[in-house]
C-alpha cells in the first residue's frame, strides 16, 4: 500500500482487519494435506501450502513458495516422492483483481530413471553432487511463463533436487540444494525439490477440538515430515500490474495442479485427454474447514473467478461451522450470523473500497491505482501488498501482533496462522478482544526446523524416520 495510506491506518483497525480476515479461514488441520477425498488418493499433485512475502535479504523481490505431496515419511523408499510427470504445477498471479491469472509460472516434469533391471536402489552410493553417477533416479523440469495466449520459456531441463534418502546417501544435502537452484531471466531464481514441511501446528483438533478441554496441545504434528517444494524469487516489477509496484503494489497468489486422465494397462499408465484442475490452494485452511465434505472435491476444481457464485461455500463463510463446534464443546458463544465481515475479507482482501465493515486498506487489488473496479471479481486467493516494508523483528502473529508484513498480508514461513485463526473464528474482530480461554492456542508457536536467511528459506528436508524423533 502507498506509504501515505499506511500511515493513516490506525493500529486498532488493522488488528480488527487481520482477525476478521483469518476468521474467514478457520483453524483446522495441516493447511491442505489430504483435505478432500479425491486428492487424498493422489498425493503427488496435492497442494499443501502457499507462501508469499517480500524477500528479507532482497527487498526488491518477492518470494513465492508452494508445497505439494504432504506427510512424506523421510525413509519411505524405495520410490520415495517424485513429481508427477503427467501434471502441470502452476503458481498464479492476479494483479488486476479480475480473478483470472495475469501470469502463470508453470512447471512440468520428466523422469530420467537409470535403474532399469539392475537395482531397486534410488542411488547406489554416496551422492556428492546433483550430477553424481551414483544418483540413479533423476527428474528434470521445464518452467514456462504463461500470459494469456503467450508462453515464454524461463528454464529448460532444470534439475530438481532428489529426495533425501538418508545421511549415508546424501552426506551434504545443502550442497545438492544449492546446485538445484537455477537463475531466471530478469533477475529471479528458482528451487525445485524437497524441504522440511514449513507448516507447524497440533493436528489433534480432530479429537473433539484438542481433547475437549485443550489438554491435547503442544505437539507439532508435522515435525519431521517433508514436502515437495517449488520456490520462486522474482522482481516485484515482474509481478505488479503494468510493471509498477509503486502504483500497483497488491498481487493475488494461488497455486493449482492440473492433470490428464490416465489410461491404465497392466504394468503401465498412459496420460491422455485434456488437462483438468485437480487441486488448488490460496489462503491456508480454506478447503479443510470452510468447505463441507460434499463440496471439497468441487472446490479443488473451482477456478477463483467462479468462487463468488458458489452459494454453498458462501453460506458456510456466513455461518462458520467451527464457531458452532467451539460453542458446543467449550461453551464459548459463537458470534452472531450472518458474518458479512467474513464474506468481504474472504473474497476481496482488506479494503475500504469494497464497502464492507472493516475500515482499513491493506491487501486488496482494489487498492492498486490502475485497477478498474468494474472488472474486479471477488475471489479466494492469498493477497500480498508488496510495498509493506520488511519487518526487522517479525512477529509470529503477523498483523495481529502489530507486524503489517505478516499474515494475512501475504504469508511468511514463520507466521503462526493457526493461533491467529483460533481467535478469529470466535469473532475477536467484533469485540476487539482475544478470547481468554483460547489465548494460548495450540502451543505450537514455531517450526521445529530453523528457516534459512537466504533463498529458498525453507528448511532442509529431514532424513530421519518419524518414529525416531
Amino acid at each position: 500500500m502507498p506509504t501515505g495510506n499506511k500511515q493513516r491506518l490506525r493500529r486498532g483497525a488493522i488488528a480488527a482487519a487481520v482477525i476478521a480476515t483469518a476468521a474467514a479461514i478457520p483453524a483446522a488441520q495441516a493447511s491442505s494435506h489430504r483435505e478432500a477425498p479425491l486428492i487424498a488418493a493422489d498425493p503427488a499433485v496435492d497442494n499443501t501450502d502457499v507462501y508469499a512475502f517480500t524477500s528479507p535479504d532482497r527487498p526488491d523481490t518477492v518470494t513465492l513458495v508452494a508445497n505439494w505431496f504432504g506427510l512424506q515419511e523421510p525413509n519411505g523408499g524405495p520410490n520415495f516422492y517424485p513429481w508427477a510427470t503427467d501434471a502441470r504445477y502452476d503458481l498464479n498471479i492476479d494483479a488486476d483483481g479480475d480473478a483470472v491469472p495475469d501470469k502463470t509460472f508453470r512447471f512440468t516434469f520428466k523422469t530420467d530413471d537409470r535403474r532399469g533391471t539392475k537395482t531397486f536402489l534410488y542411488n547406489n552410493g554416496p551422492v556428492t553432487s546433483i550430477n553424481d553417477d551414483n544418483l540413479l533416479f533423476r527428474q528434470n523440469y521445464d518452467l514456462e511463463l504463461v500470459e494469456g495466449n503467450k508462453t515464454t520459456p524461463l528454464v529448460r531441463n532444470g534439475r530438481a533436487a532428489p529426495s533425501n534418502t538418508g545421511p549415508a546417501s546424501f552426506p551434504n544435502f545443502a550442497a545438492i540444494r544449492d546446485q538445484a537452484t537455477a537463475k531466471i531471466p530478469g533477475g529471479g531464481q528458482v528451487y525445485v525439490g524437497p524441504s522440511e514441511d514449513s507448516f507447524f501446528l497440533d493436528l489433534r483438533v480432530f479429537d473433539l477440538l484438542y481433547g475437549g478441554n485443550l489438554k491435547e496441545v503442544n505437539q507439532d504434528t508435522l515435525m519431521g515430515y517433508n514436502v515437495n517444494t517449488i520456490a520462486l524469487q522474482l522482481p516485484k516489477t515482474m509481478l505488479a500490474l503494468k510493471g509498477d509496484p509503486k502504483r500497483n503494489p497488491v498481487i493475488g497468489v494461488w497455486s493449482d495442479t492440473e492433470k490428464r486422465t490416465l489410461k491404465l494397462d497392466p504394468g503401465k499408465a498412459t496420460s491422455q485427454g485434456n488437462f483438468v484442475q485437480v487441486s488448488r490452494l490460496g489462503n491456508p485452511l480454506v478447503n479443510e474447514v470452510v468447505s463441507s465434505a460434499a463440496i471439497k472435491d468441487a472446490f479443488n476444481g473451482l477456478e477463483p473467478v467462479n468462487d463468488a457464485k458458489v452459494q454453498a461455500l458462501l453460506d458456510r463463510v456466513n455461518d462458520p461451522e467451527l464457531a458452532r463446534l467451539i460453542q458446543q464443546i467449550y461453551g464459548i458463544p459463537a458470534p452472531k450470523t450472518p458474518r458479512a465481515d467474513l464474506v468481504e475479507i474472504f473474497l476481496t482482501g482488506i479494503t475500504t473500497k469494497a464497502g464492507g465493515p472493516i475500515k482499513a486498506d491493506l491487501n486488496s487489488q482494489l487498492n492498486n491505482a490502475d485497477v478498474d473496479p468494474k472488472r474486479f471479481q471477488p475471489s479466494e486467493m492469498l493477497r500480498l501488498n508488496m510495498s509493506t516494508p520488511v519487518t526487522k523483528e517479525p512477529n509470529r502473529l503477523g498483523v495481529l501482533g502489530g507486524d503489517l508484513q505478516g499474515f494475512p498480508n501475504g504469508r511468511r514461513l514463520a507466521d503462526d496462522v493457526v493461533d491467529i485463526e483460533i481467535q478469529a473464528v470466535e469473532g475477536a474482530a467484533l469485540t476487539g478482544k482475544l478470547v481468554p480461554a483460547l489465548a494460548k492456542g495450540d502451543k505450537v508457536d514455531k517450526n521445529n526446523v530453523r528457516f534459512g536467511d537466504k533463498f529458498p528459506y525453507v528448511g532442509l528436508p529431514s532424513n530421519r524416520a518419524i518414529n525416531s524423533n
